[in-house]
């Protein structure tokens, strides 16, 4: 969604209209905008839950300037009951979820259908040892642990809960453990590189070329959790700004993702966005962490 928002909500589809002679888009979107010193800045909705400034944290300055949010300060149950009150044809229909564009298909169905299937196996990362069979890397993601029981050895699904730690694409490896919230695996829901920095306002916020970097909220996926942590940005140049930077967050995430999006904060303003990098599992995967049985502290080959 926020690639959508970015290239075709208002990118693509203001290019289709710039030629008309509109000022604005409305958008449905739960978000604020307040203009300071001619510049937008994009604010959380009041509404933890439906707030979609996530969504919007890729947008430019110049996107920003030709749109409008005229729900966005309101609550969804607010909202509910304007729809009632104006009696709109759409007052009862169900919240949106997941992918627009899909439709009714499932989305296990619309990979299979444009990736197919690669089948791989499933390891424990204490030992080494092929607790099962998967379909294809892409039909799981990092820190999930619904539905994965099916897909790993009856045996194996006995000594549960499982969770998928990492991802090894070069050799098609889903990496599970079931001591997710053990000591080895610390670095890995706690610290990642990020890349393709965009700050909405094109100016970093103080502090991120810092040695120590600076403390900011943080949401790492959709939703109403908020975490928070150190960004320390890297390689910076003459004006402190620079693609590639590093998080270290206060507390461990249920599932870091290389091409997961990280939303940065500064209380309500929304600041900017960027994507984990594919290092994470890169540094996680070479290091053999992963491949160390608890017992004998040695390499399981």
């Amino acid at each position: 969604d926020i690639m959508c928002n970015s290239r075709v909500k208002f990118g693509c589809f203001y290019e289709a209209i710039s030629k008309r002679d509109f000022d604005y888009v409305a958008s449905g979107h739960y978000a604020q905008l307040e203009t300071v010193d001619t510049q937008k800045r994009l604010l959380r909705a009041p509404d933890p839950v439906k707030d979609q400034s996530y969504f919007l944290a890729a947008l430019t300055q110049a996107q920003l300037n030709r749109v409008l949010f005229p729900i966005g300060h309101l609550e969804k149950s607010r909202v509910r009951e304007l729809a009632e009150d104006f009696d709109l044809p759409n007052k009862k229909r169900p919240d949106s979820q997941g992918l627009c564009f899909l439709g009714k298909v499932r989305f296990d169905e619309f990979l299979a259908a444009y990736l197919g299937n690669e089948p791989g196996d499933i390891v424990d990362a204490a030992t080494g040892d092929i607790i099962g069979r998967h379909k294809g890397i892409w039909f799981h993601t990092v820190g999930q642990r619904k539905g994965i029981g099916k897909v790993l050895d009856p045996k194996a699904t006995a000594k549960g809960p499982w969770y998928v730690v990492a991802k090894d694409t070069s050799r098609r490896l889903i990496i599970t453990s079931n001591q997710y919230d053990e000591d080895k695996f610390e670095s890995t829901r706690r610290e990642f590189v990020v890349e393709d920095i965009k700050w909405i306002s094109g100016v970093p916020p103080k502090g991120v070329n810092d040695d120590l970097g600076t403390h900011l909220s943080m949401k790492i996926r959709h939703g109403p959790t908020i975490v928070t942590g150190n960004l320390r940005i890297e390689n910076a140049d003459d004006n402190g700004n620079s693609d590639i930077g590093k998080v270290v967050l206060d507390k461990k995430d249920g599932g870091l993702a290389p091409g997961q999006f990280v939303v940065f904060y500064d209380g309500l303003e929304c600041l900017g966005s960027a994507v984990i990098s594919e290092r994470h599992w890169i540094d996680f995967l070479s290091s053999g962490e992963w491949m160390k049985s608890p017992e004998s502290e040695e390499v399981v080959h």
